[in-house]
């Protein structure tokens, strides 16, 4: 009897699993649907004449447009100038939000002498200081970098501190009873608590210090996507316009998808 419940189960289960299989690779297609579908309309109202060239180039044009700038190395040189942008701002950014979420996160004293300010300076839009920047900078590459790090520099450190303060007070007692040091706690104990939090605060100011680059870029610079993008509107190349925003965006993708990753590594034994 067990038998023959083992040799009508098995196939019941091959399909089960096959389905199962199946299932994740068709919701991954039909999520391709619809961006396809808009893709295929742009391209038939472009040859129609219904979108004209002006306006918006076809995406057939957009695509000639990018493998051109690309085979000149225009593209590459570009991608790499707001690249290295983007990361310098970052860590400046970054570094600062870190050091000064933990004095304000451990500390009563730290937090009464570093928050006010921090609370007072993110409601400021930081957009806005670009002529002062330049102003106290002049044109180089020194605002760019400020405006990128004081994007990134906010929710950073917001997050940071969220998570900090969100350590159980039992944490800090036993790490006590345990006798570690200061530094000893903060690895083994306020770090990996407040990390879910400080990763969410990295994926926030990532996104912003790509748009703060958007701007910087296309307010004064000489070379970068940005650049790119205001030499092609002086000339009405949409077909240019259309690939740096879409390489602006392909870039904001994979960083996201970078920390995501490494969220997923590092924050394994929250499964």
């Amino acid at each position: 009897m067990s038998t023959s419940q083992t040799v009508v189960a098995t196939p019941t289960t091959d399909r089960r699993d096959r389905d199962t299989r199946r299932g994740p690779r068709l919701s991954s297609l039909r999520r391709w649907v619809s961006p396809l579908a808009i893709i295929a309309t742009w391209q038939v109202l472009s040859m129609t004449g219904v979108l004209p060239e002006d306006t918006l180039a076809a995406p057939t044009t957009i695509f000639a447009g990018a493998v051109e700038l690309a085979r000149t190395g225009e593209l590459q040189s570009a991608t790499l100038v707001s690249l290295r942008r983007v990361g310098l701002g970052f860590l400046i950014g970054a570094s600062v939000a870190l050091v000064l979420a933990v004095v304000a996160g451990l500390s009563r004293i730290g937090d009464d002498a570093v928050d006010p300010p921090m609370q007072m300076l993110r409601t400021l839009p930081h957009f806005g200081l670009i002529p002062l920047f330049i102003l106290w900078m002049g044109i180089g590459e020194a605002p760019k970098l400020a405006l990128i790090a004081m994007g990134v520099c906010f929710p950073l450190y917001l997050n940071t501190v969220a998570g900090i303060r969100s350590v159980e007070a039992k944490m800090h007692e036993a790490a006590r009873s345990m006798g570690l040091s200061w530094s000893q706690r903060l690895r083994h104990v306020v770090l990996p608590s407040a990390l879910p939090q400080v990763l969410v605060g990295l994926r926030q100011s990532l996104g912003i210090a790509w748009l703060s680059l958007i701007v910087a870029e296309t307010v004064s610079a000489g070379d970068g996507l940005g650049y790119l993008i205001n030499r092609a509107r002086e000339f009405s190349q949409t077909d240019v316009i259309v690939v740096g925003l879409a390489v602006y965006s392909l870039l904001g993708l994979l960083t996201d998808a970078i920390v995501r990753l490494l969220e997923r590594k590092a924050l394994t034994w929250r499964a």
